[in-house]
C-alpha cells in the first residue's frame, strides 16, 4: 500500500509532475532554494546552480555561492516558514548521487570563508499533493545507506580575529564592561588539535583590567572531540566577579566530548578532521 501519510518540512517544487529534463528542474530548484536562504542572504542573484537528471534520480547538483554575503544576526524580517503536504498522493523514491557546494568565498558577517563540499548518495522523494503541488521530501541517512564525502572550510585569521573582537565586546557589553583591546592567539598543536588564548582589555568607568580566556579542542585517533583547559580570569577580583555568571557557561564546556563517529545521527561519520592553522584558518572532514 502506498505511503500517503503527510510529508513534512517539505522544498515546494511547484506543480507535478515531476521534472524530466535539467533545465526543467533547474529552473524549479532555483526560487526554491532562494526561498530556502531567506533574508539574512544578500546577492543572491550571484547563486548558480547545475544539475543533471537520470529518471527520478538526480545525477549532480552542484551550487555555488561565491560572493553570497550571509549576516548571521540582527536580520529583519521573518524566518522562511516551514512547508508540508498533508494529503499526499504518491510518493516516489530518488537519490541525489552528487551534491558540491562550492563559495570562493562567501562572505560571512564580513568574514572571507572559502568552502568545498561534496556529499554523495543523498536519498529524497518525490512528493505530489492531492493538489497537484510537486515537493522534495528529505530522507534521512542510516546505517544502510550512509552519506560519503568532504567539506573543507577556510577564512583568513586576521577577519577571523576581528569577528570575534566585535562578539566579544557585544557580550561584555552585555555585563557592563568595554573592551579596549582584545589579542587572539590560535595554534595548532598538531593536524587535530587547536589551542586558542586570547588576552583582552577591559574597562569599567575608571577601572581598567586584563582578562584571560583559554581553550583546547582536540580531535583523538578514534574521531572523539573533547574540548579542555576551559578557562576564563582575571586578577582585579571586581572584574573576576562580573565574570562569574561567564565563568559558569564556560564550565559546562570543559570536558565535553562529542564521538564523531558514534554520536552524530544514523548515517553520518566522520572518517577524518584536519585543522590547518596560519594565516588562514581552515577545517577539513571526511565522512566515512
Amino acid at each position: 500500500m502506498p505511503d500517503q501519510s503527510p510529508a513534512h518540512d517539505v522544498l515546494p517544487l511547484g506543480t507535478a509532475p515531476r521534472p524530466t529534463t535539467a533545465v526543467e528542474l533547474l529552473a524549479r530548484l532555483r526560487p526554491a532554494v532562494l526561498d530556502v536562504l531567506g533574508p539574512a542572504v544578500e546577492g543572491t542573484d550571484a547563486v548558480r546552480l547545475d544539475a543533471g537528471l537520470d529518471g527520478p534520480d538526480v545525477t549532480h547538483l552542484d551550487v555555488d555561492v561565491t560572493a553570497v554575503r550571509v549576516h548571521a544576526s540582527g536580520t529583519s524580517g521573518p524566518p522562511t516558514p516551514t512547508r508540508h503536504v498533508e494529503d499526499v498522493r504518491s510518493r516516489e523514491d530518488a537519490t541525489l548521487r552528487r551534491l558540491r557546494v562550492d563559495a570562493h568565498p562567501l562572505v560571512v558577517e564580513g568574514v572571507p570563508v572559502d568552502v568545498t563540499a561534496e556529499v554523495e548518495g543523498v536519498r529524497f522523494r518525490w512528493v505530489e499533493g492531492t493538489d497537484g503541488t510537486l515537493a522534495v521530501e528529505a530522507v534521512e541517512p542510516d546505517d544502510d545507506a550512509p552519506l560519503s564525502g568532504h567539506v573543507r572550510v577556510a577564512a583568513p585569521r586576521d577577519e577571523v580575529v576581528d569577528t570575534v573582537r566585535r562578539i566579544v565586546a557585544t557580550e561584555l557589553h552585555g555585563i557592563g564592561l568595554a573592551l579596549t583591546a582584545l589579542d587572539v592567539e590560535v595554534v595548532a598543536r598538531g593536524p587535530r588539535s587547536v589551542s586558542l588564548r586570547a588576552d583582552a582589555r577591559v574597562r569599567k568607568g575608571i577601572l581598567s583590567a586584563s582578562v584571560r580566556a583559554t581553550a583546547t579542542a582536540v580531535v583523538d585517533e578514534r574521531m572523539v572531540l573533547t574540548v579542555r583547559d576551559v578557562e576564563l580570569s582575571s586578577r582585579n577580583p571586581v572584574v573576576a566577579a562580573l565574570l562569574v555568571v561567564a565563568r559558569g557557561e564556560l564550565a559546562k564546556i570543559e570536558g565535553h566530548r562529542v564521538d564523531l563517529a558514534a554520536d552524530l545521527p544514523p548515517g553520518i561519520r566522520v572518517a577524518d578532521v584536519r585543522v590547518e592553522v596560519g594565516e588562514t584558518l581552515a577545517v577539513a572532514a571526511r565522512l566515512a
